[in-house]
């Protein structure tokens, strides 16, 4: 089995002899890690820590999907 030292190697290896549609590929897969390691942005979490506090300090205070989905309808 590989050790992760190993693969690592082995992409190195690779990339350094890959061609130009190789490396896009690579780039695109890291772009798309990368973006996805971004999440939320620090305005959005202050803004769910906030609801996940008010949710903790009054549990029943929220609707349920069900009325939301209604209260919406009759909008």
């Amino acid at each position: 089995m590989e050790t992760t030292l190993d693969i690592k190697k082995r992409i190195h290896d690779f990339v350094d002899q890959a061609d130009e549609r190789i490396l896009r590929i690579f780039n695109a897969i890291i772009s798309t890690e990368e973006s996805e390691l971004e999440g939320l942005s620090s305005e959005h979490k202050v803004i769910i820590d906030e609801r996940l506090q008010e949710h903790k300090e009054n549990p029943t205070s929220g609707k349920s999907w069900t009325d939301v989905k209604q209260e919406l309808k009759s909008n």
